[in-house]
């Protein structure tokens, strides 16, 4: 194996995203995978906007077969709460309920959330990287590293030990490369999971309409259903420790069960699992050769359907800078600022699926159940002095309080004044609950802070709203998304236009900018694109959107996250000239020196 090799271990969407990317810069990987085959149990649902932007870049491929299974927004705009799937639902959430929202929201991007379980997802993944060239895909082979040794194995055959450049953990939240390196993770157990993945045809006769998610509080069973294409359903409910048969026995838990929750025995169970719950971040994203993304760097809870987006993220985050490392000459200290961008971004979704998890609450208090009394049930169940209690003492205890707590759902269905009023209630405090569904803030707005963003202006990137995104231009935020027209006069999304390598200069005024361009910065390399509208109408909309003005510029790189920018034109290119040399000029070959550091802004002219 090349030096200069990239071996990324698990092929999720994490780890295919990264594969893929480096693919689009030149650079060959090998992707290893110790399954043979797509899991069938489903996990992640939501594929925001931001990652399909993310994948038309890398494999315009992927990004067709993705928007093939992708769901009409009309059949996954419906949240309920309900006492039974077939019941009269407590209160619900319409996303489409509001248009002038959804006009909003599309205006942001070319693409819209969508919902796509990860058993149909991985399979078009799969065949991206088996048809990319520039990327080895191993299939049933383990990864094992030991210092910077990396040892594979094919089961029959002899294992090889290699030791390529960089090695990748993309191998989920129980990462054996992460805990070879002694990477630890911090942060709470919120609670372990159980569920089923089964097909029932006519759990929603015609004519009813079928909701995405479906919040269930029934005497015999609380929980969470969701629906999938084909009608292939998830149902998940906790559960307090190992011995109960929903974790021990669960396929026969769920045939014992199922028919209750949903009424109907027409269905068949396709598997089953179990997951824990919780809101960790690895000590570190990085021991030398080795980086940790997606699940092996954080891990957090499903409410709000970051988990698989970040790992993307954190592909499109250190695909670029990986390729300037290994193409361009740029420092090895590069790849810091990946843990220095990425960290605060996840902390911040893993703060709010945190909170949507807990903010649940405020719909279920009233019955006297809630997430955080379960989350302090399932610390003492874990606590050390009891693994000493029998098996079956301990199965016993954890069912008792499970039965306890769902069956103060009974009140729900009884039609005197407290079950009345607890509806009501209930029914209350469900639009509340909007921010756990709706968060174009975050998927959007997510901002990076390091060496090579200049803040020297503006500062860091304020700190935007949960369910509402404000495009900006401010430096470290995503470029907004608007059309312009090509050098061929075609319109095209302003992202379409960004270059691969160095940066790109956006401005209303390419031949002043241009005319003023220091040799030093096109080496750097720094290109120049011209915003030009689609229509004469939209010109002031472009240059609002971008703060711009008539003459100024924004400068954005590879991943299309903002660099610097200036409103008042070519006459501010010094200060474009300085920060660019200092940040930028050492990352690539024929500038850099190998013993700078990306932070020192001392420029030798």
């Amino acid at each position: 194996m090349e030096s200069d090799a990239v071996v990324i271990v698990g092929a999720g969407a994490a780890g295919s995203t990264l594969a893929l990317l480096l693919a689009r810069y030149g650079i060959p990987s090998t992707v290893v995978e110790q399954r043979t085959d797509t899991r069938l149990h489903p996990a992640a649902h939501v594929i925001n906007a931001r990652t399909l932007e993310i994948w038309k870049q890398a494999s315009p491929r992927l990004l067709r077969a993705v928007e093939a299974i992708t769901p009409p927004i009309d059949e996954v705009n419906v949240i309920r709460w309900c006492t039974d799937v077939r019941a009269l639902p407590l209160g619900e959430i319409d996303l489409l309920s509001e248009p002038d929202r959804l006009a909003e929201v599309r205006a942001h991007s070319p693409f819209l959330i969508s919902h796509i379980g990860q058993h149909l997802l991985m399979p078009a993944m799969w065949e991206a990287l088996d048809d990319e060239e520039l990327v080895d895909f191993r299939r049933g082979w383990r990864a094992d590293m030991v210092d910077d040794m990396l040892t594979l194995r094919l089961p029959g055959q002899p294992p090889s030990t290699e030791t390529p450049r960089y090695v990748i953990a993309a191998d989920g939240a129980n990462s054996a490369l992460r805990d070879a390196a002694d990477i630890e993770m911090h942060g709470p157990v919120l609670a372990n999971m159980g569920s089923v993945f089964f097909h029932a045809p006519n759990l929603y006769p015609d004519g009813h309409a079928r909701p995405l998610l479906s919040w269930i509080y029934h005497p015999r069973f609380s929980g969470v259903m969701i629906a999938h294409a084909d009608d292939d359903y998830v149902l998940m409910t906790p559960y307090l420790h190992e011995a109960q048969a929903l974790a021990r026995r669960s396929r026969d838990y769920w045939n014992r069960q199922l028919s209750h929750v949903i009424g109907t025995t027409d269905y068949e169970i396709r598997s089953t699992g179990t997951w824990t719950m919780t809101s960790q971040m690895a000590e570190s994203f990085r021991r030398g050769r080795l980086l940790l993304i997606g699940d092996a760097a954080h891990r957090f809870p499903h409410t709000g359907g970051f988990g698989l987006n970040s790992g993307v993220q954190d592909a499109h985050n250190l695909a670029w800078k990986l390729a300037a490392v290994l193409t361009s000459g740029a420092p090895d200290s590069l790849l810091d600022t990946y843990e220095t961008e990425r960290r605060p971004v996840v902390s911040r979704f893993a703060e709010q699926s945190t909170t949507n998890h807990f903010r649940l609450d405020e719909v279920t208090k009233p019955l006297g159940i809630t997430n955080r009394s379960l989350h302090q049930a399932t610390e003492f169940m874990a606590k050390p002095w009891l693994s000493c209690v029998p098996d079956r003492v301990m199965a016993a205890v954890a069912d008792g309080l499970t039965r306890a707590q769902t069956s103060r759902t009974k009140a729900l269905l009884q039609d005197h004044s407290r079950g009345k009023r607890l509806r009501r209630s209930m029914a209350e405090s469900i639009p509340g609950q909007l921010e756990h569904f709706v968060a174009s803030g975050l998927e959007f707005g997510y901002a990076y802070e390091s060496p090579l963003i200049d803040t020297a202006t503006d500062g860091p990137c304020p700190v935007g709203d949960v369910s509402f995104y404000h495009p900006t231009t401010h430096p470290g935020a995503r470029l907004p998304h608007t059309l312009v027209l090509d050098q061929t006069g075609a319109p095209r999304p302003l992202h379409d236009l960004i270059a691969t390598t160095g940066l790109t200069l956006f401005t209303p005024n390419p031949r002043g900018w241009t005319a003023r361009m220091p040799r030093s910065l096109v080496d750097v390399p720094l290109s120049v694109a011209a915003l030009t509208p689609p229509n004469p109408d939209a010109r002031q909309a472009i240059l609002d959107l971008l703060e711009v003005g008539e003459r100024g510029a924004v400068v954005v790189r590879p991943d299309g996250h903002v660099v610097w920018r200036n409103r008042t034109g070519p006459d501010e290119v010094d200060a474009l000239e300085r920060f660019v040399l200092a940040a930028w000029a050492p990352l690539n070959g024929s500038h850099a020196n190998p013993t700078r550091s990306l932070a020192d802004d001392r420029v030798e002219r």
